[in-house]
Protein backbone atom coordinates (compact mmCIF):
# COMPACT_ATOMS: atom_id res chain seq x y z
CA UNK A 1 0.00 0.00 0.00
CA UNK A 2 1.17 3.55 -0.58
CA UNK A 3 2.16 6.39 1.73
CA UNK A 4 -0.68 6.95 4.25
CA UNK A 5 -0.29 10.68 3.67
CA UNK A 6 -1.15 10.28 0.00
CA UNK A 7 -4.76 10.37 -1.21
CA UNK A 8 -6.16 6.83 -1.59
CA UNK A 9 -6.38 5.59 -5.16
CA UNK A 10 -9.37 3.68 -6.51
CA UNK A 11 -8.77 -0.05 -6.69
CA UNK A 12 -10.59 -3.12 -7.96
CA UNK A 13 -12.36 -1.75 -11.04
CA UNK A 14 -9.70 0.70 -12.14
CA UNK A 15 -8.98 0.33 -15.84
CA UNK A 16 -11.77 -2.21 -16.11
CA UNK A 17 -11.75 -3.82 -13.22
CA UNK A 18 -0.65 -0.84 -3.56
CA UNK A 19 18.54 -11.14 14.84
CA UNK A 20 19.35 -14.21 13.61
CA UNK A 21 23.09 -14.33 14.21
CA UNK A 22 24.65 -10.98 13.37
CA UNK A 23 27.73 -11.25 11.25
CA UNK A 24 30.37 -8.69 10.61
CA UNK A 25 29.39 -6.33 7.84
CA UNK A 26 31.90 -6.36 5.02
CA UNK A 27 32.60 -3.25 3.07
CA UNK A 28 30.42 -2.98 -0.04
CA UNK A 29 32.39 -3.00 -3.24
CA UNK A 30 31.18 -0.37 -5.67
CA UNK A 31 30.14 -1.53 -9.09
CA UNK A 32 31.37 -0.31 -12.38
CA UNK A 33 29.49 -0.46 -15.65
CA UNK A 34 26.49 -2.09 -14.04
CA UNK A 35 28.27 -4.91 -12.19
CA UNK A 36 26.73 -6.05 -8.89
CA UNK A 37 27.70 -4.50 -5.59
CA UNK A 38 29.08 -7.19 -3.34
CA UNK A 39 26.88 -7.75 -0.31
CA UNK A 40 27.41 -9.39 3.08
CA UNK A 41 25.66 -12.19 4.95
CA UNK A 42 26.52 -15.10 2.67
CA UNK A 43 26.20 -17.72 5.41
CA UNK A 44 22.80 -19.40 5.96
CA UNK A 45 21.47 -19.74 9.49
CA UNK A 46 20.94 -23.24 10.97
CA UNK A 47 17.24 -22.53 11.68
CA UNK A 48 16.83 -21.32 8.13
CA UNK A 49 18.40 -24.55 6.84
CA UNK A 50 15.75 -26.56 8.67
CA UNK A 51 12.98 -24.40 7.21
CA UNK A 52 14.31 -24.89 3.68
CA UNK A 53 13.58 -28.61 3.72
CA UNK A 54 9.89 -27.94 4.32
CA UNK A 55 9.30 -26.10 1.04
CA UNK A 56 7.49 -28.33 -1.47
CA UNK A 57 9.04 -28.66 -4.90
CA UNK A 58 5.68 -27.75 -6.44
CA UNK A 59 5.29 -23.93 -6.39
CA UNK A 60 1.51 -24.19 -6.02
CA UNK A 61 1.89 -26.37 -2.93
CA UNK A 62 4.50 -24.01 -1.51
CA UNK A 63 2.30 -20.92 -1.85
CA UNK A 64 -0.62 -22.88 -0.40
CA UNK A 65 1.55 -23.52 2.67
CA UNK A 66 1.90 -19.74 3.06
CA UNK A 67 -1.80 -19.35 3.89
CA UNK A 68 -2.65 -17.30 5.91
CA UNK A 69 -0.31 -14.34 5.55
CA UNK A 70 0.17 -10.92 7.15
CA UNK A 71 1.87 -7.66 6.15
CA UNK A 72 4.38 -5.94 8.42
CA UNK A 73 2.98 -2.70 7.00
CA UNK A 74 4.21 0.86 7.53
CA UNK A 75 7.41 -0.43 9.11
CA UNK A 76 10.46 -1.20 6.99
CA UNK A 77 8.58 0.54 4.18
CA UNK A 78 7.96 3.68 6.31
CA UNK A 79 9.59 6.93 5.27
CA UNK A 80 12.23 7.85 6.15
CA UNK A 81 12.78 5.30 8.92
CA UNK A 82 11.24 2.22 10.51
CA UNK A 83 9.31 4.04 13.25
CA UNK A 84 8.42 7.19 11.28
CA UNK A 85 4.80 6.14 10.72
CA UNK A 86 4.06 5.27 14.33
CA UNK A 87 4.96 1.60 14.60
CA UNK A 88 7.46 0.30 17.19
CA UNK A 89 10.71 -1.35 16.24
CA UNK A 90 10.17 -4.91 15.08
CA UNK A 91 11.60 -7.60 17.36
CA UNK A 92 11.82 -11.37 17.39
CA UNK A 93 8.71 -11.33 19.59
CA UNK A 94 6.78 -9.83 16.66
CA UNK A 95 7.15 -13.05 14.71
CA UNK A 96 6.77 -15.29 17.76
CA UNK A 97 3.37 -13.65 18.24
CA UNK A 98 2.50 -13.83 14.57
CA UNK A 99 3.19 -17.54 14.48
CA UNK A 100 1.17 -18.12 17.65
CA UNK A 101 -1.81 -16.41 16.01
CA UNK A 102 -1.84 -19.03 13.25
CA UNK A 103 -0.13 -17.09 10.47
CA UNK A 104 2.22 -19.08 8.28
CA UNK A 105 3.87 -16.31 6.30
CA UNK A 106 4.69 -12.62 6.45
CA UNK A 107 5.18 -10.06 3.74
CA UNK A 108 7.87 -7.57 4.75
CA UNK A 109 7.60 -4.47 2.55
CA UNK A 110 10.90 -2.56 2.31
CA UNK A 111 11.55 0.95 1.00
CA UNK A 112 15.18 1.17 -0.02
CA UNK A 113 15.66 4.65 -1.48
CA UNK A 114 15.83 6.62 1.80
CA UNK A 115 18.83 4.44 2.66
CA UNK A 116 20.46 4.43 -0.78
CA UNK A 117 22.70 6.79 -2.74
CA UNK A 118 20.80 8.57 -5.51
CA UNK A 119 23.64 8.30 -8.00
CA UNK A 120 25.55 5.33 -9.41
CA UNK A 121 26.38 2.85 -8.06
CA UNK A 122 23.23 3.42 -5.92
CA UNK A 123 24.79 1.82 -2.85
CA UNK A 124 22.37 0.72 -0.13
CA UNK A 125 23.43 1.77 3.36
CA UNK A 126 25.07 -1.34 4.90
CA UNK A 127 23.38 -0.60 8.24
CA UNK A 128 19.95 -0.67 6.56
CA UNK A 129 20.71 -3.87 4.70
CA UNK A 130 21.86 -5.40 7.98
CA UNK A 131 18.64 -4.34 9.72
CA UNK A 132 16.43 -5.76 6.96
CA UNK A 133 18.28 -9.05 7.10
CA UNK A 134 17.98 -9.16 10.87
CA UNK A 135 14.19 -8.81 10.63
CA UNK A 136 13.94 -11.36 7.81
CA UNK A 137 16.03 -13.89 9.74
CA UNK A 138 13.87 -13.54 12.84
CA UNK A 139 10.80 -14.40 10.79
CA UNK A 140 12.52 -17.32 9.07
CA UNK A 141 13.72 -18.70 12.40
CA UNK A 142 10.08 -18.85 13.49
CA UNK A 143 9.35 -21.17 10.58
CA UNK A 144 7.45 -18.52 8.63
CA UNK A 145 7.59 -18.05 4.90
CA UNK A 146 8.80 -14.50 4.19
CA UNK A 147 8.40 -12.20 1.21
CA UNK A 148 10.49 -9.06 0.71
CA UNK A 149 10.19 -6.50 -2.05
CA UNK A 150 11.03 -3.05 -3.38
CA UNK A 151 8.10 -1.07 -1.97
CA UNK A 152 7.57 2.70 -1.93
CA UNK A 153 10.42 3.12 -4.40
CA UNK A 154 7.67 2.40 -6.96
CA UNK A 155 6.11 5.86 -6.64
CA UNK A 156 9.24 7.75 -5.60
CA UNK A 157 11.56 7.07 -8.52
CA UNK A 158 10.54 3.98 -10.49
CA UNK A 159 7.45 5.78 -11.78
CA UNK A 160 9.75 8.15 -13.74
CA UNK A 161 10.66 5.57 -16.39
CA UNK A 162 9.05 7.55 -19.20
CA UNK A 163 11.33 10.56 -18.57
CA UNK A 164 14.40 8.97 -16.93
CA UNK A 165 14.45 5.45 -18.32
CA UNK A 166 18.19 4.74 -18.25
CA UNK A 167 18.74 5.92 -14.68
CA UNK A 168 15.64 4.17 -13.36
CA UNK A 169 16.70 0.86 -14.88
CA UNK A 170 20.28 1.25 -13.64
CA UNK A 171 19.09 2.00 -10.12
CA UNK A 172 16.51 -0.80 -10.14
CA UNK A 173 19.11 -3.30 -11.35
CA UNK A 174 21.66 -2.16 -8.79
CA UNK A 175 19.09 -2.37 -6.00
CA UNK A 176 18.18 -5.94 -6.84
CA UNK A 177 21.80 -6.97 -7.39
CA UNK A 178 22.55 -5.91 -3.84
CA UNK A 179 19.43 -7.52 -2.35
CA UNK A 180 19.84 -10.75 -4.29
CA UNK A 181 23.49 -11.10 -3.28
CA UNK A 182 22.75 -10.40 0.38
CA UNK A 183 19.93 -12.95 0.61
CA UNK A 184 21.14 -15.57 -1.88
CA UNK A 185 21.84 -18.21 0.76
CA UNK A 186 18.59 -17.82 2.66
CA UNK A 187 16.27 -20.84 2.49
CA UNK A 188 13.58 -21.12 -0.16
CA UNK A 189 11.04 -20.05 2.45
CA UNK A 190 12.17 -16.53 1.49
CA UNK A 191 10.38 -15.15 -1.57
CA UNK A 192 11.33 -12.01 -3.49
CA UNK A 193 8.82 -9.64 -5.15
CA UNK A 194 10.12 -7.38 -7.93
CA UNK A 195 8.22 -4.17 -7.16
CA UNK A 196 5.17 -3.11 -5.17
CA UNK A 197 2.17 -1.64 -7.02
CA UNK A 198 4.16 -0.63 -10.14
CA UNK A 199 2.97 2.60 -11.71
CA UNK A 200 4.35 4.93 -14.35
CA UNK A 201 3.72 8.64 -14.83
CA UNK A 202 2.92 10.15 -18.23
CA UNK A 203 2.74 6.74 -19.89
CA UNK A 204 0.25 5.08 -22.20
CA UNK A 205 -1.03 1.60 -21.44
CA UNK A 206 1.34 0.20 -24.05
CA UNK A 207 4.28 1.96 -22.40
CA UNK A 208 3.22 0.72 -18.98
CA UNK A 209 3.21 -2.82 -20.32
CA UNK A 210 6.69 -2.32 -21.75
CA UNK A 211 8.12 -0.75 -18.59
CA UNK A 212 6.76 -3.37 -16.22
CA UNK A 213 7.94 -6.16 -18.49
CA UNK A 214 11.42 -4.65 -18.46
CA UNK A 215 11.42 -4.46 -14.66
CA UNK A 216 10.08 -7.95 -14.11
CA UNK A 217 12.38 -9.63 -16.62
CA UNK A 218 15.45 -7.73 -15.40
CA UNK A 219 14.60 -8.63 -11.79
CA UNK A 220 14.21 -12.26 -12.81
CA UNK A 221 17.55 -12.34 -14.62
CA UNK A 222 19.46 -10.64 -11.80
CA UNK A 223 18.11 -12.90 -9.05
CA UNK A 224 18.45 -16.13 -11.01
CA UNK A 225 22.08 -15.34 -11.88
CA UNK A 226 23.12 -14.18 -8.40
CA UNK A 227 24.03 -17.63 -7.10
CA UNK A 228 23.11 -19.62 -4.04
CA UNK A 229 19.48 -20.63 -3.56
CA UNK A 230 18.33 -17.83 -5.83
CA UNK A 231 18.59 -20.28 -8.73
CA UNK A 232 15.21 -21.79 -7.84
CA UNK A 233 13.76 -19.39 -5.27
CA UNK A 234 10.08 -18.47 -5.70
CA UNK A 235 9.93 -15.07 -7.39
CA UNK A 236 6.81 -12.93 -7.22
CA UNK A 237 5.75 -10.76 -10.17
CA UNK A 238 2.98 -8.12 -10.02
CA UNK A 239 0.52 -6.90 -12.58
CA UNK A 240 0.32 -3.18 -13.32
CA UNK A 241 -0.56 -1.51 -9.98
CA UNK A 242 -1.26 -5.11 -8.82
CA UNK A 243 -4.64 -4.64 -10.53
CA UNK A 244 -6.95 -7.44 -11.62
CA UNK A 245 -8.18 -5.87 -14.86
CA UNK A 246 -7.97 -8.55 -17.53
CA UNK A 247 -5.57 -6.72 -19.87
CA UNK A 248 -3.08 -6.22 -17.03
CA UNK A 249 -3.38 -9.88 -16.04
CA UNK A 250 -2.81 -10.88 -19.66
CA UNK A 251 0.31 -8.70 -19.81
CA UNK A 252 1.69 -10.37 -16.70
CA UNK A 253 0.81 -13.83 -18.02
CA UNK A 254 2.70 -13.07 -21.25
CA UNK A 255 5.76 -11.97 -19.28
CA UNK A 256 5.71 -15.07 -17.08
CA UNK A 257 5.39 -17.41 -20.07
CA UNK A 258 8.36 -15.74 -21.74
CA UNK A 259 10.59 -16.50 -18.74
CA UNK A 260 10.10 -20.30 -18.95
CA UNK A 261 10.44 -20.61 -15.18
CA UNK A 262 8.11 -22.78 -13.10
CA UNK A 263 9.13 -21.08 -9.83
CA UNK A 264 7.14 -17.91 -10.42
CA UNK A 265 4.22 -16.50 -8.44
CA UNK A 266 1.71 -13.90 -9.64
CA UNK A 267 0.53 -11.21 -7.23
CA UNK A 268 -2.39 -8.80 -7.11
CA UNK A 269 -3.85 -6.62 -4.36
CA UNK A 270 -7.47 -5.97 -3.41
CA UNK A 271 -9.04 -3.13 -1.44
CA UNK A 272 -12.66 -3.62 -2.49
CA UNK A 273 -14.96 -1.62 -4.73
CA UNK A 274 -13.74 1.94 -4.28
CA UNK A 275 -17.05 3.63 -3.31
CA UNK A 276 -17.53 1.07 -0.54
CA UNK A 277 -13.89 1.06 0.56
CA UNK A 278 -13.94 4.77 1.48
CA UNK A 279 -17.73 5.25 1.79
CA UNK A 280 -18.06 7.68 -1.11
CA UNK A 281 -20.79 8.12 -3.76
CA UNK A 282 -23.37 6.71 -1.32
CA UNK A 283 -21.42 3.45 -1.09
CA UNK A 284 -22.43 2.73 2.49
CA UNK A 285 -23.09 -1.00 2.18
CA UNK A 286 -21.31 -4.11 0.95
CA UNK A 287 -23.93 -4.44 -1.75
CA UNK A 288 -24.30 -6.52 -4.91
CA UNK A 289 -22.04 -4.18 -6.88
CA UNK A 290 -19.24 -4.48 -4.33
CA UNK A 291 -19.62 -8.26 -4.19
CA UNK A 292 -19.59 -8.54 -7.98
CA UNK A 293 -16.40 -6.50 -8.17
CA UNK A 294 -14.76 -9.03 -5.85
CA UNK A 295 -16.08 -12.22 -7.38
CA UNK A 296 -15.44 -11.20 -10.98
CA UNK A 297 -11.96 -9.87 -10.22
CA UNK A 298 -10.88 -13.01 -8.36
CA UNK A 299 -12.38 -15.21 -11.08
CA UNK A 300 -10.24 -13.42 -13.66
CA UNK A 301 -7.13 -14.00 -11.55
CA UNK A 302 -8.03 -17.66 -11.09
CA UNK A 303 -8.69 -18.29 -14.77
CA UNK A 304 -5.54 -16.47 -15.90
CA UNK A 305 -3.14 -18.06 -13.42
CA UNK A 306 -4.39 -20.61 -10.88
CA UNK A 307 -6.27 -22.70 -13.43
CA UNK A 308 -3.02 -22.96 -15.39
CA UNK A 309 -0.94 -24.08 -12.44
CA UNK A 310 0.54 -20.67 -11.55
CA UNK A 311 0.21 -19.80 -7.83
CA UNK A 312 -1.25 -16.44 -6.80
CA UNK A 313 -0.36 -14.46 -3.69
CA UNK A 314 -2.92 -11.81 -2.73
CA UNK A 315 -0.13 -9.67 -1.36
CA UNK A 316 -2.43 -7.08 0.23
CA UNK A 317 -6.12 -7.00 1.02
CA UNK A 318 -8.21 -4.75 3.23
CA UNK A 319 -10.02 -1.43 2.95
CA UNK A 320 -8.65 1.98 2.02
CA UNK A 321 -9.69 3.27 5.44
CA UNK A 322 -8.84 1.94 8.88
CA UNK A 323 -11.24 -0.85 9.87
CA UNK A 324 -12.05 0.88 13.16
CA UNK A 325 -12.33 4.46 11.89
CA UNK A 326 -16.11 4.28 11.51
CA UNK A 327 -15.85 5.27 7.84
CA UNK A 328 -17.21 1.85 6.88
CA UNK A 329 -19.97 0.60 9.17
CA UNK A 330 -19.01 -2.31 11.43
CA UNK A 331 -21.35 -4.96 10.05
CA UNK A 332 -20.73 -4.03 6.41
CA UNK A 333 -17.00 -4.22 7.06
CA UNK A 334 -17.32 -7.69 8.62
CA UNK A 335 -19.30 -8.93 5.62
CA UNK A 336 -16.51 -7.79 3.34
CA UNK A 337 -13.70 -9.45 5.30
CA UNK A 338 -15.64 -12.70 5.54
CA UNK A 339 -16.35 -12.66 1.81
CA UNK A 340 -12.90 -11.67 0.55
CA UNK A 341 -11.23 -14.57 2.36
CA UNK A 342 -13.87 -17.04 1.20
CA UNK A 343 -13.68 -16.01 -2.47
CA UNK A 344 -9.88 -15.98 -2.40
CA UNK A 345 -9.84 -19.45 -0.85
CA UNK A 346 -12.26 -20.92 -3.39
CA UNK A 347 -10.14 -19.42 -6.17
CA UNK A 348 -6.93 -20.94 -4.79
CA UNK A 349 -5.25 -17.71 -3.66
CA UNK A 350 -3.14 -17.18 -0.54
CA UNK A 351 -4.20 -14.02 1.32
CA UNK A 352 -2.03 -11.44 3.12
CA UNK A 353 -3.98 -8.90 5.17
CA UNK A 354 -2.58 -5.37 5.05
CA UNK A 355 -1.94 -4.27 8.65
CA UNK A 356 -0.68 -0.71 8.60
CA UNK A 357 -0.56 0.23 12.26
CA UNK A 358 -2.43 -1.82 14.85
CA UNK A 359 -5.40 -2.15 12.51
CA UNK A 360 -5.63 -5.87 13.21
CA UNK A 361 -2.81 -6.99 15.51
CA UNK A 362 -1.52 -4.90 18.39
CA UNK A 363 2.17 -4.51 17.59
CA UNK A 364 3.13 -4.47 21.27
CA UNK A 365 1.35 -7.70 22.21
CA UNK A 366 0.79 -9.29 18.74
CA UNK A 367 -2.77 -10.00 19.82
CA UNK A 368 -5.84 -9.02 17.83
CA UNK A 369 -7.26 -5.60 18.58
CA UNK A 370 -10.89 -6.75 18.31
CA UNK A 371 -11.82 -10.35 19.24
CA UNK A 372 -14.79 -10.50 16.86
CA UNK A 373 -12.57 -9.53 13.92
CA UNK A 374 -10.11 -12.22 14.98
CA UNK A 375 -12.87 -14.84 15.17
CA UNK A 376 -14.37 -13.89 11.82
CA UNK A 377 -11.13 -13.72 9.83
CA UNK A 378 -9.69 -16.88 11.35
CA UNK A 379 -12.94 -18.72 10.65
CA UNK A 380 -12.95 -17.48 7.06
CA UNK A 381 -9.61 -19.19 6.42
CA UNK A 382 -11.36 -22.56 6.50
CA UNK A 383 -15.14 -22.09 6.37
CA UNK A 384 -17.93 -19.56 5.97
CA UNK A 385 -19.89 -17.52 8.48
CA UNK A 386 -23.45 -16.35 8.06
CA UNK A 387 -24.30 -12.65 8.12
CA UNK A 388 -27.46 -10.57 7.73
CA UNK A 389 -28.73 -7.47 5.97
CA UNK A 390 -27.87 -5.40 9.04
CA UNK A 391 -26.27 -5.67 12.44
CA UNK A 392 -28.49 -2.99 14.00
CA UNK A 393 -32.16 -2.98 14.95
CA UNK A 394 -33.22 0.59 15.72
CA UNK A 395 -36.16 1.19 18.04
CA UNK A 396 -37.73 4.61 18.74
CA UNK A 397 -37.07 5.80 22.28
CA UNK A 398 -40.76 6.70 22.63
CA UNK A 399 -44.02 5.65 21.04
CA UNK A 400 -45.12 2.21 19.88
CA UNK A 401 -42.62 -0.53 19.01
CA UNK A 402 -43.46 -2.67 16.01
CA UNK A 403 -42.03 -5.90 14.62
CA UNK A 404 -38.91 -5.61 12.46
CA UNK A 405 -37.59 -7.90 9.74
CA UNK A 406 -34.01 -8.50 8.63
CA UNK A 407 -32.75 -10.71 5.81
CA UNK A 408 -30.38 -13.54 6.66
CA UNK A 409 -27.33 -14.21 4.50
CA UNK A 410 -26.87 -17.89 5.27
CA UNK A 411 -23.83 -18.39 3.02
CA UNK A 412 -24.70 -22.06 2.66
CA UNK A 413 -25.31 -22.59 6.38
CA UNK A 414 -28.38 -23.56 8.37
CA UNK A 415 -30.08 -21.11 10.76
CA UNK A 416 -29.53 -22.44 14.29
CA UNK A 417 -31.45 -19.97 16.41
CA UNK A 418 -31.50 -16.49 17.87
CA UNK A 419 -29.81 -16.03 21.25
CA UNK A 420 -29.28 -13.37 23.89
CA UNK A 421 -26.11 -14.43 25.68
CA UNK A 422 -26.65 -18.04 26.68
CA UNK A 423 -30.45 -17.78 26.52
CA UNK A 424 -32.22 -18.84 23.30
CA UNK A 425 -35.10 -16.68 22.12
CA UNK A 426 -38.36 -18.54 21.59
CA UNK A 427 -39.64 -19.15 18.05
CA UNK A 428 -43.04 -17.61 17.24
CA UNK A 429 -43.14 -15.72 20.56
CA UNK A 430 -39.90 -13.78 19.99
CA UNK A 431 -39.27 -14.28 16.29
CA UNK A 432 -40.52 -15.97 13.15
CA UNK A 433 -38.56 -17.25 10.18
CA UNK A 434 -39.98 -17.27 6.68
CA UNK A 435 -37.28 -18.38 4.25
CA UNK A 436 -34.45 -15.92 4.88
CA UNK A 437 -36.73 -13.31 6.46
CA UNK A 438 -36.16 -13.18 10.22
CA UNK A 439 -38.83 -11.12 11.98
CA UNK A 440 -38.42 -10.01 15.58
CA UNK A 441 -41.82 -9.62 17.18
CA UNK A 442 -43.05 -6.45 18.86
CA UNK A 443 -43.32 -8.39 22.13
CA UNK A 444 -39.66 -9.40 22.01
CA UNK A 445 -38.43 -5.97 20.93
CA UNK A 446 -40.41 -4.25 23.68
CA UNK A 447 -38.76 -6.52 26.22
CA UNK A 448 -35.30 -6.03 24.69
CA UNK A 449 -35.74 -2.25 24.62
CA UNK A 450 -35.80 -2.19 28.43
CA UNK A 451 -36.04 1.36 29.73
CA UNK A 452 -35.41 2.62 26.14
CA UNK A 453 -32.41 4.69 27.12
CA UNK A 454 -30.47 5.89 24.09
CA UNK A 455 -27.96 3.41 22.71
CA UNK A 456 -27.59 -0.36 22.79
CA UNK A 457 -30.25 -1.97 24.99
CA UNK A 458 -29.58 -5.60 24.04
CA UNK A 459 -27.15 -7.69 22.00
CA UNK A 460 -28.39 -10.76 20.15
CA UNK A 461 -26.65 -13.50 18.20
CA UNK A 462 -27.92 -15.05 15.00
CA UNK A 463 -26.37 -18.50 15.20
CA UNK A 464 -25.72 -20.65 12.17
CA UNK A 465 -24.63 -24.26 11.77
CA UNK A 466 -21.03 -23.16 11.34
CA UNK A 467 -18.72 -20.18 11.46
CA UNK A 468 -19.02 -17.16 13.73
CA UNK A 469 -22.42 -15.98 15.06
CA UNK A 470 -23.76 -12.71 13.66
CA UNK A 471 -24.31 -10.00 16.27
CA UNK A 472 -27.48 -7.91 16.25
CA UNK A 473 -27.48 -4.74 18.34
CA UNK A 474 -30.87 -3.53 19.53
CA UNK A 475 -30.59 0.26 19.78
CA UNK A 476 -32.95 2.86 21.18
CA UNK A 477 -32.79 6.26 19.47
CA UNK A 478 -34.20 9.70 18.89
CA UNK A 479 -33.33 11.91 15.94
CA UNK A 480 -29.85 13.45 16.21
CA UNK A 481 -29.49 17.19 16.81
CA UNK A 482 -26.59 19.29 15.45
CA UNK A 483 -25.93 22.80 16.81
CA UNK A 484 -24.30 25.92 15.40
CA UNK A 485 -20.52 26.18 15.47
CA UNK A 486 -17.58 28.31 14.38
CA UNK A 487 -14.18 27.04 13.35
CA UNK A 488 -11.41 27.47 10.84
CA UNK A 489 -10.49 25.85 7.53
CA UNK A 490 -8.39 23.44 9.61
CA UNK A 491 -11.53 21.96 11.16
CA UNK A 492 -15.07 22.64 12.29
CA UNK A 493 -16.31 20.82 15.39
CA UNK A 494 -20.10 20.65 15.57
CA UNK A 495 -21.80 19.91 18.92
CA UNK A 496 -23.97 16.86 18.23
CA UNK A 497 -26.53 15.04 20.34
CA UNK A 498 -26.58 11.67 18.62
CA UNK A 499 -29.35 10.34 20.87
CA UNK A 500 -28.47 6.74 20.01
CA UNK A 501 -28.39 7.34 16.25
CA UNK A 502 -25.46 6.24 14.07
CA UNK A 503 -24.30 8.35 11.14
CA UNK A 504 -24.09 6.63 7.73
CA UNK A 505 -22.73 9.33 5.39
CA UNK A 506 -23.05 12.98 4.36
CA UNK A 507 -24.26 14.61 1.16
CA UNK A 508 -22.79 18.06 0.40
CA UNK A 509 -24.04 20.50 -2.23
CA UNK A 510 -23.83 24.12 -3.25
CA UNK A 511 -26.99 26.15 -3.77
CA UNK A 512 -27.18 25.06 -7.43
CA UNK A 513 -27.10 21.37 -6.44
CA UNK A 514 -23.53 20.69 -7.60
CA UNK A 515 -21.13 18.68 -5.48
CA UNK A 516 -19.27 20.50 -2.71
CA UNK A 517 -16.02 18.95 -1.55
CA UNK A 518 -12.82 17.43 -2.91
CA UNK A 519 -14.61 14.99 -5.24
CA UNK A 520 -16.42 16.85 -8.02
CA UNK A 521 -18.06 13.69 -9.44
CA UNK A 522 -20.34 12.90 -6.48
CA UNK A 523 -22.34 14.83 -3.93
CA UNK A 524 -21.56 12.09 -1.40
CA UNK A 525 -17.97 12.83 -0.41
CA UNK A 526 -15.78 10.26 1.29
CA UNK A 527 -16.96 9.75 4.87
CA UNK A 528 -13.31 10.13 5.85
CA UNK A 529 -13.93 13.90 5.55
CA UNK A 530 -15.71 13.66 8.90
CA UNK A 531 -14.82 12.38 12.34
CA UNK A 532 -17.80 11.26 14.39
CA UNK A 533 -17.26 11.37 18.15
CA UNK A 534 -20.14 9.48 19.72
CA UNK A 535 -18.59 9.62 23.18
CA UNK A 536 -17.67 13.30 22.90
CA UNK A 537 -20.97 14.28 21.23
CA UNK A 538 -19.18 16.01 18.38
CA UNK A 539 -19.00 15.81 14.59
CA UNK A 540 -15.82 17.25 13.09
CA UNK A 541 -15.66 18.40 9.49
CA UNK A 542 -12.02 17.93 8.44
CA UNK A 543 -9.62 20.29 6.73
CA UNK A 544 -9.45 18.52 3.36
CA UNK A 545 -13.16 19.07 2.87
CA UNK A 546 -13.29 22.63 4.20
CA UNK A 547 -10.27 23.86 2.23
CA UNK A 548 -11.82 22.59 -0.99
CA UNK A 549 -14.94 24.79 -0.58
CA UNK A 550 -15.54 27.95 -2.57
CA UNK A 551 -15.07 31.06 -0.50
CA UNK A 552 -18.35 32.66 0.57
CA UNK A 553 -20.51 30.00 -1.10
CA UNK A 554 -22.99 28.39 1.32
CA UNK A 555 -22.90 24.60 1.42
CA UNK A 556 -25.75 22.35 2.52
CA UNK A 557 -24.70 19.23 4.41
CA UNK A 558 -27.28 16.48 4.67
CA UNK A 559 -26.24 14.12 7.44
CA UNK A 560 -27.77 10.69 6.85
CA UNK A 561 -28.26 8.18 9.65
CA UNK A 562 -28.72 4.42 9.69
CA UNK A 563 -32.10 4.97 11.33
CA UNK A 564 -33.29 6.48 8.03
CA UNK A 565 -33.41 10.01 9.43
CA UNK A 566 -31.61 13.00 7.88
CA UNK A 567 -30.43 16.25 9.43
CA UNK A 568 -29.71 19.34 7.31
CA UNK A 569 -26.87 21.68 8.20
CA UNK A 570 -25.29 24.72 6.51
CA UNK A 571 -21.60 25.60 6.29
CA UNK A 572 -19.97 28.71 4.85
CA UNK A 573 -16.24 29.37 4.54
CA UNK A 574 -15.08 33.00 4.52
CA UNK A 575 -11.32 33.21 4.29
CA UNK A 576 -10.03 31.04 7.11
CA UNK A 577 -13.26 31.25 9.13
CA UNK A 578 -15.92 28.56 8.85
CA UNK A 579 -19.42 28.99 10.24
CA UNK A 580 -21.96 26.22 10.69
CA UNK A 581 -25.67 26.67 11.34
CA UNK A 582 -28.44 24.17 11.93
CA UNK A 583 -31.60 24.25 9.81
Amino acid sequence: MNDPQQAPRPRGRRSGGTVGILVTLVTAISLACGNAIAAPFDQPQPAAEAAAAKVPHDPMAAVTQMQPSWNLGNTLDALPDETSWGNPLTTKATFDGLRSQGFRSVRIPVSWYPHQSETAPYTIDPAWMKRVKQVVDWALEDGLYVEINVHHDSWKWILNMSTDHANVMARFNSTWQQIATTFKNEPRTLLMESVNEPQFSNATDAQKTQYLRELNTSFHSIVRNSGGRNKDRLLVLPSEETNSAQHWLDDLSTTMKSLHDRNLVATVHYYSWYPFSVNIANGTTYDATSQKDLTEGFARVHDTFVAKGIPVYLGEYGLLTSPYSGVVERGEMLKYFEHVNYVARTNGMTTAVWDASNDFLNRSTMRWQVPEMEALIKSSWTTRSGTASTDNVFLPASGPITAQTITLNRNGLRFAGLWQGNVPLIPFRDYTLNGDQLTLTAVALTRLAGDRAHGVTATLQVRYSGGVPWKLFVRSYDKAVLSGATGTADGLTIPTRFNGSLMANVESTYADGTAAGPASWTTYQSFDNYRVGYGANTTTVKADFLKSLKDGAPVTLTFRFWTGATVTYHVTKSGNTVTGTAS
